[in-house]
């Protein structure tokens, strides 16, 4: 028995006819015949009896019938369900951020999909790299976007690089450094710097240039609002990204710093995900997404 005879089958108990059935199949009688014969056979009773020019199920035909429609109908809600499926229109992603993209995409990406795929689920974590590595590895987590440079174990990971973007400092209008045209590097240093993290390659150069006394960071911190909250109320400098800062920026609550000389870094984040796991629909629209957004804020000028 299979979904074809079923459908037969039906399209027999509604014509009545083994010849309008075929043709609104588009197949020959003898084939449809041999279809219903087999199916007949299989269930070892009739399912029509041939009477004169009609042909009326018989008590096994109309069970039949019944319980092919139920079959062919759930078969139909598969295949559609399929296809939203694939068209993202269903689904879900569980998506890890680091601190600078959550910022960055938490909201654009979180409208984006309830606009676009409202019937598409979507659950955000925000942590450190390294919690969050742990949770894609135990498939709590579909994929994670964080900073390339936090990446220190590739060979289970595929890892999508992301468009670069500018990142400097950023402080509060009327900070005592914004009286310099371009402050140095070491002017910089001598104020309060927080930031959500940096890289090695970031540290070491801060290091160096902060040297003999070296450099640590004044806070850091997973929750880049209140960072942001901490640079307006005093003369720390937030070192980060600049696009993550562009309301506050936009609302003149926070400036960027002119980047002191050979110091114009950019931040190169990751679309990671585990090699050899197929993708489920739902994290490549989100991941087509996340890249179309840091696009966009790659493009825009620097704040």
């Amino acid at each position: 028995m299979n979904l074809s005879q079923l459908a037969h089958l039906l399209a027999l108990l509604e014509t009545g006819s083994f010849t309008r059935a075929a043709e609104s199949l588009h197949l020959s009688q003898p084939a449809f015949s041999r279809s219903i014969q087999l199916l007949e056979g299989e269930l070892g009773a009739s399912l029509v009896d041939r009477i004169g020019k009609r042909n009326e199920p018989t008590p096994l035909g109309r069970l039949v019938g019944q319980r092919a429609r139920r079959v062919l109908a759930e078969v139909e809600e598969i295949r559609r369900e399929a296809e939203m499926l694939a068209q993202g229109e269903t689904g879900a992603i569980r998506l890890g951020l680091g601190a600078a993209p959550s910022a960055l995409l938490s909201v654009p990406v979180m409208q984006h999909l309830l606009d676009q795929y409202p019937k598409l689920r979507v659950k955000l974590s925000r942590g450190p790299t390294e919690s969050l590595l742990v949770s894609l590895r135990e498939r709590v987590l579909d994929a994670l976007i964080v900073h390339i440079r936090t990446l220190d174990n590739e060979e289970d990971l595929e890892v999508a690089p992301m468009p670069a973007l500018a990142s400097g400092f950023v402080c509060r209008p009327g900070h005592p450094l914004l009286a310099s045209r371009q402050a140095a590097l070491t002017d910089v240093l001598r104020y309060p710097v927080v930031s959500t993290g940096l890289s090695p390659e970031i540290r070491r150069r801060l290091a160096a240039a902060a040297a003999p006394a070296g450099f640590e960071l004044h806070m850091e911190c997973e929750d880049i609002s209140y960072l942001f909250d901490i640079v307006e109320r005093s003369d720390a400098v937030f070192l980060g990204v600049l696009a993550s800062a562009r309301t506050q920026a936009d609302a003149g609550r926070l400036v960027r710093l002119p980047p002191p000389p050979g110091f114009d870094i950019q931040a190169h984040f990751a679309f990671v995900t585990l090699r050899g796991r197929s993708i489920s629909p739902a994290t490549r629209i989100t991941r087509e997404v996340c890249f179309q957004t840091i696009q966009q804020a790659a493009g825009e000028s620097p704040l």
